[in-house]
């Protein structure tokens, strides 16, 4: 005897949906349920939705207040026009438009970006102390690839710079200013003849005139506005390589000869016209 069935006036029905396929005997569809088919009707949505299975949604619409993903201090809630919690993008991540934070912006990494802007009136706003330093410690160099522009004064190691001087005059002498090479160059040129008058120091031979006198065909150096005058003092003289005392001496200078005149009984000895004379010192050449 075959076994009996009971079929339904009114069967059910099982319709797909979005997201939803029904399927029997390997064919998809709507399908009735009214007891004359003992076939199995499969319902699926297109991806596992386990515990550890990976879900994936094309849209998600919140109809409530939030959605909080994870817990504790880990929990990421979505709301409306805002997220809460800390998010690490692991890949790239770019705005079409302007990007405002209203708390802190923290970076644990570089930033890199062509344009570096901020509304700020000066830069000692970017720190709460109201100074902006470079690098952590004095042993970090920072470098600058372009010009530097300040406003206001620069510190080097405690010592205030005030500016940097271009005045080839130094007639201020300030101890906060650095001068330039023009300034400097400047400057020391016109020092040349103090220079020039200091560095002087030739070697000319004496002739004989008399018992005590010899003749030097040279003429001393004058020195500039500003420094002694040229004396017996700033010239050593030799007889046959003994060294003569300044004051046993005395110098006069002609338009074109130096005499030195001995003072003999001093000296205790004459000059004669075997004697060799030789004068070291400040000539003009």
């Amino acid at each position: 005897m075959s076994d009996i069935i009971f079929k339904t006036r009114n069967p059910l029905e099982a319709k797909q949906g979005t997201g939803v396929t029904l399927t029997k005997n390997g064919q998809t569809g709507n399908f009735k349920i009214d007891g004359s088919d003992t076939s199995t009707i499969q319902v699926s949505i297109g991806q596992a939705v386990s515990t550890s299975s990976n879900v994936q949604f094309n849209n998600v619409i919140l109809s409530s207040d939030s959605l909080t993903v994870g817990s504790g201090s880990d929990a990421i809630t979505f709301s409306d026009g805002k997220i809460s919690g800390n998010v690490d993008f692991t890949q790239q991540v770019k705005t079409t438009q302007n990007l405002t934070t209203i708390g802190n912006l923290i970076y644990k990494s570089a930033v890199t970006s062509s344009n570096f802007a901020t509304d700020f009136s000066n830069a000692t706003h970017s720190v709460e102390t109201g100074s902006t330093r470079f690098g952590e410690s004095l042993s970090q160099k920072q470098f600058f690839t372009g010009s530097l522009n300040t406003t206001g004064s620069l510190k080097l190691n405690s010592v205030q710079i005030s500016e940097i001087s271009n005045d080839s005059t130094l007639t201020d002498q300030s101890q906060t200013a650095l001068i330039t090479e023009y300034a400097a160059y400047e400057y020391l040129s016109g020092q040349s003849d103090e220079k020039d008058y200091l560095r002087k120091s030739f070697v000319h031979t004496g002739s004989f005139v008399n018992s005590t006198t010899a003749r030097f065909t040279a003429l001393t150096a004058s020195a500039p506005t500003g420094m002694t005058g040229t004396t017996e003092n700033d010239f050593m003289f030799f007889i046959n390589g003994m060294l003569i005392e300044n004051d046993a001496l005395t110098i006069q200078q002609s338009s074109t000869n130096l005499d030195l005149t001995l003072n003999t009984n001093s000296l205790g000895y004459t000059l004669s016209s075997q004697d060799e004379v030789i004068g070291f010192g400040k000539f003009n050449s």
